[in-house]
């Protein structure tokens, strides 16, 4: 079975927001781009979320892709931060996390289908 075109879009943003989540933790490790492994992922996973970015933008309004693309990055990134790298976790740090996370919802909410 085959998914609809808008939801094939919607599915390759979010995987365009993931990988860009995945380059930004390769662009830590890189070390400045002095350690070739990570340095090789960071382009790697940076060229598909591109391209799975611009995939999303023949269904979805370029705003609403971009926004979307950046708060997923912005949550997965700060989350991986905590997570992986110690970044603090302060109830302030996450409720303003949390507020990206319901905008991105709001966004596929409030988007034509």
């Amino acid at each position: 079975m085959t998914l609809p075109a808008r939801a094939r879009a919607w599915a390759g943003l979010l995987g365009a927001g993931a990988a860009e989540v995945g380059f930004t933790y390769f662009l830590k490790l890189s070390e400045g781009f002095t350690q070739p492994g990570p340095t090789l992922a960071f382009v790697a996973l940076g060229a598909m979320s591109f391209y799975l970015m611009t995939l999303a933008m023949r269904a979805i309004p370029l705003g609403t892709v971009y926004a979307v693309w950046t708060g997923i990055g912005a949550f997965g990134t700060a989350l991986v931060g905590i997570l992986a790298f110690g970044d603090p976790a302060t109830p302030v740090r996450v409720a303003l996390i949390a507020v990206i996370v319901i905008a991105v919802a709001g966004l596929r909410a409030v988007s034509r289908d």
